[in-house]
């Protein structure tokens, strides 16, 4: 498992506030707040060198908007070693 809480520095809250837009945010209006990001996964080792997981991440406030979220986005990953 693991946590993460993100935050943006003040000038780009307001820059996002007043309807700036970026590459990922941006939307015309910020109600902020820090995205908080939960996650647990489990690791399944199915045969010589392939490996399964299977996933599950919690988002509170996406974006920074206190307005959006949250979101609960499932996986599911294949890693294969040649």
């Amino acid at each position: 498992m693991a946590f993460v809480s993100n935050a943006i520095s003040k000038d780009h809250q307001l820059y996002l506030k007043y309807g700036g837009k970026g590459f990922l945010l941006g939307d015309g209006n910020l109600n902020y707040g820090r995205e908080d990001i939960a996650e647990a996964y489990y690791n399944l080792h199915a045969w010589r060198g392939l490996f399964y997981s299977l996933g599950v991440s919690y988002i509170a406030h996406p974006g920074y908007n206190r307005d959006r979220g949250p979101v609960l986005v499932p996986s599911v990953r294949m890693h294969l070693d040649f």
